[in-house]
């Protein structure tokens, strides 16, 4: 199915499943940003920051353990393996490669979906360390958000490296 395609065929659904679809759509898509780019590709910095196309789905991993993990079960971020400062999320161990940062974050992003399944979206979520209170739908709304923007950020750092190789997509 189009990567796409899926967020169309809920249109009329009720609000969980659209929002369900939304998140699965762009957990996908960045993911998916990773295919078809060398490992020096995706790791190469074109901006200023720490952005680079394998720093983003390994900080999306990061995003989704503390949004689904962290804030649903109350298990501290040190206890996950996880670094304190988001900034760090985006920082790549010599071991990483396209095949297993691609693979750690469907097993994060399967762990995630499976942590919220059967809670409905008005659960009110207190595990992270700087909200208070805060109800499962925003949760989701805020992932999908999150996810949304990294997702356009990968898809302007895929077109620069494609031209940079001369085969603009």
């Amino acid at each position: 199915m189009d990567i796409i395609a899926e967020t169309y065929q809920v249109h009329t659904a009720d609000e969980r499943t659209q929002l369900d679809a939304f998140l699965r759509t762009y957990r996908r898509a960045l993911n998916e940003a990773l295919d078809g780019v060398t490992e020096e590709e995706a790791r190469t910095r074109l901006v200023p920051s720490k952005t680079t196309l394998l720093g983003l789905v390994k900080h999306a991993a990061y995003v989704e353990q503390v949004w689904f993990v962290e804030t649903v079960s109350g298990t501290p971020r040190a206890e996950l393996g996880l670094p304190p400062a988001v900034d760090a999320s985006f920082d790549l161990e010599p071991g990483d490669t396209v095949a297993g940062v691609q693979a750690y974050h469907r097993r994060v992003c399967d762990a995630s979906e499976a942590a919220v399944a059967s809670l409905p979206l008005d659960t009110v979520l207190v595990g992270h360390p700087r909200i208070e209170q805060v109800t499962l739908r925003w949760v989701l709304l805020h992932v999908i958000r999150e996810l949304a923007q990294h997702t356009g950020h990968a898809e302007i750092l895929r077109e620069q490296l494609f031209a940079a190789r001369g085969s603009a997509r």
